[in-house]
């Protein structure tokens, strides 16, 4: 729903990993990308903040949930690049059905990976100041961006030779 709504205005960017492929592809302008890691942050950031104050919680705290290991960090990796793999997907071959097929993707994606599908390095950044079940420690949090960014990179050479006649770059 929020990347239907939002797509027309800003491209629907929630996801820096995401944000980063469109900037090497050349769909993003480069000077674009911080701005929009930036909001990506703090808006993930005033989720947690929102979701805590629901349930009537601290707003922010540490989280001390161990999410670490090769397993954990090859879930991060093949969640992200499934994500980013179904966009780019989407976008050379059923552009209308993108926000669905985005949809559907992460709600399997939580199921079918170790790590419960964060796929979003502004959302491990968030959930590092979450000490509820969703959390992960601020330790383990910089080895699943680095999995994200990897599962990224990925799909973005993938999605070249699966769909070449959509590449803009």
């Amino acid at each position: 729903m929020l990347i239907a709504v939002f797509g027309p205005v800003s491209g629907a960017h929630f996801n820096p990993a995401v944000s980063a492929v469109f900037a090497f592809r050349g769909e993003l302008a480069w000077r674009c990308l911080g701005p929009y890691v930036g909001a990506q942050i703090v808006g993930a950031l005033a989720g947690v903040v929102a979701a805590h104050a629901m349930f009537d919680l601290p707003l922010l705290q540490v989280s001390a949930h161990a999410r670490t290991g090769v397993g954990q960090w090859f879930a991060e990796f093949v969640a992200t690049f499934g994500l980013v793999l179904v966009i780019l997907g989407g976008l050379a071959t059923a552009r209308g059905w993108i926000p669905a097929l985005v949809g559907l993707y992460i709600t399997a994606a939580y199921w079918f990976t170790a790590s419960t599908s964060f796929a979003n390095p502004a959302v491990t950044l968030a959930r590092s100041f979450t000490d509820t079940f969703s959390g992960i420690s601020p330790f383990g949090a910089p080895a699943f961006i680095i999995a994200q960014l990897a599962g990224a990179a990925a799909a973005m050479h993938v999605s070249a030779v699966l769909w070449p006649a959509s590449q803009k770059t």
